[in-house]
């Protein structure tokens, strides 16, 4: 465990996940804080911090009001979308171990699909009057103007340096796809997919096919942090943070920083991941199974590599035969991923891990080894270390 984290999560809760909720997000909001603290046998009284997305709709202080949540003593934003969903639950483990709150819920609410749709050209992103509306202006005039354009830039120069094709990123579809079919939670369960209907899906912008691409989807997912004294007397056995950090590497924009040396790589990844060994006195060989943030395809295998399972440029023979999907040398995504199970800004992807460390996960991989989970690539980003107490 981080010798400066005493902390550990006690309690997730989640909405369904659908393409219509039929309801508005803080609603979702407040249905899964309430899931996640009754998982915990805690009260919305017991909370005094709250920790969500720069993106998420809900302020912290409607969403106390909607639980009867009282004083809050903590309250934190973390930024650049997917890549703040394991940094809400470090910003959150910081607050329990330092004092500055006792019980931290994280959470993260949308309607991305009934609602506003990420994957769509955001009109004036590239004249809003900020720094991001300063970087934007430098790739949408070329038509590099949603999230799937920016990723294929690097994703083919990553084929045209390594030799990966476009089957190589149908292997993490697949193992997706196959573990959403088993869990009764996921957007796609029992439709499992084949290599041969990867490759028949629709082209989205060259090398990337539909189901290369995450789901749009509604829905929310909370996770309840406290620290590791309280955490010992509630309901469920204490699912302890090993480690937890954050990163951004040199040069950075999001989705794809164009003008680093090389586009190959995800340099933030490496900042989270070399923080994280460290931390938990771990490395990738201790991992049992890992929960990479799958926006898309092509930067699951870079984030292999980043994060030191294999050399740079071997993913593809490192997910090569199943290695990837329950029974592999590493099982990746358990749940489904966003790809087969939600698309939640990862935050489902940190309930996967917790359900995995306690060994209830519908997909459990054996053993009693660490959790690896991970958060939105391409951007600054962030990652944890789960493991039992």
């Amino acid at each position: 465990m981080s010798a400066g984290l005493r902390a550990a999560i006690v309690g997730i809760g989640a909405t369904e996940f659908s393409k219509n909720s039929g309801r508005s997000e803080l609603r979702l909001a407040a249905e899964a804080i309430a899931a996640a603290l009754a998982d915990a046998g805690l009260r919305p009284a017991d909370v005094t911090g709250l920790v969500t997305f720069t993106m998420d709709s809900n302020a912290e202080i409607a969403v106390a009001r909607e639980l009867g949540i009282g004083e809050l003593t903590f309250f934190s934003q973390v930024g650049y979308g997917g890549g703040a969903a394991c940094a809400t639950v470090h910003h959150a483990a910081m607050a329990v171990t330092t004092g500055a709150a006792d019980v931290v819920v994280c959470y993260r609410a949308l309607n991305e699909r009934s609602g506003r749709r990420f994957g769509q050209v955001a009109a004036g992103a590239a004249t809003a009057p900020t720094s991001a509306g300063v970087d934007n202006g430098w790739h949408y005039p070329m038509g590099l103007s949603t999230p799937a354009a920016t990723v294929a830039m690097a994703a083919r120069r990553y084929m045209h340096v390594y030799g990966a094709t476009s089957a190589d990123f149908g292997a993490i579809a697949v193992a997706d796809r196959r573990h959403a079919a088993t869990n009764p939670n996921a957007w796609f369960y029992q439709r499992p997919i084949t290599l041969a209907e990867h490759q028949r899906s629709r082209p989205i912008v060259e090398p990337l096919r539909l189901l290369d691409c995450c789901q749009e989807s509604d829905g929310a997912v909370a996770i309840v942090v406290t620290g590791l004294g309280r955490a010992a007397g509630l309901r469920a056995a204490p699912v302890v943070i090993g480690a937890a950090a954050q990163g951004s590497g040199p040069d950075q924009f999001t989705m794809t920083s164009y003008y680093r040396d090389e586009l190959t790589g995800l340099p933030e990844m490496g900042v989270v991941a070399r923080q994280l060994w460290r931390q938990a006195g771990v490395g990738p060989a201790d991992i049992r199974t890992a929960v990479l943030y799958d926006h898309f395809t092509p930067y699951v295998l870079m984030q292999l590599e980043e994060l030191g399972f294999c050399p740079r440029g071997e993913a593809r023979h490192f997910i090569a035969g199943g290695a990837v999907e329950i029974g592999g040398r590493l099982p990746v995504n358990t749940h489904g991923g966003q790809l087969g199970e939600a698309y939640i800004h990862g935050m489902n992807g940190i309930a996967e891990g917790v359900r995995q460390v306690r060994g209830t996960s519908v997909n459990q991989v054996p053993g009693d080894g660490p959790v690896l989970v991970t958060a939105g690539t391409g951007v600054p980003t962030s990652g944890l270390i789960l493991r039992r107490g």
